[in-house]
């Protein structure tokens, strides 16, 4: 008995090689140079938070009124230059921290604290 020989056809058809633009990045090192000036602002607002009992009650007590303005007005007072989003709800506030450059949103900066 003779057994089927099986051959494997490849395909003479070759793919075209990929063409990638050059690399731009100047886009990309703002963007980093945006991204620490957020942290060096969520880094002022989590000092003040973790450095000042009183200023975290004022924090928790406005946001359980829904009074975000007074939220923001306090953030703001700490010295921050970004624009932050704030979010809160019975477990915790979300800060979004975000920078333009030009009409582009080119990065943000989340961060999530717990208070329940």
């Amino acid at each position: 008995m003779l057994y089927p020989t099986y051959h494997y056809f490849v395909h003479p058809y070759t793919y075209p090689v990929r063409v990638l633009p050059d690399v731009d990045s100047t886009l990309f090192e703002k963007s980093a140079t945006k991204m620490n000036l957020l942290m060096k602002d969520a880094s002022l607002i989590l000092n003040k938070l973790s450095s000042s009992k009183d200023f975290a009650n004022k924090i928790m007590y406005e946001a359980q009124q829904s009074n975000t303005q007074e939220v923001q007005r306090l953030l703001k007072s700490t010295g921050i230059q970004s624009n932050v989003d704030v979010k809160y709800n019975p477990d915790g506030i979300t800060l979004k921290f975000s920078s333009m450059i030009g009409t582009t949103e080119c990065c943000h900066l989340t961060v999530a604290l717990r208070w329940l």
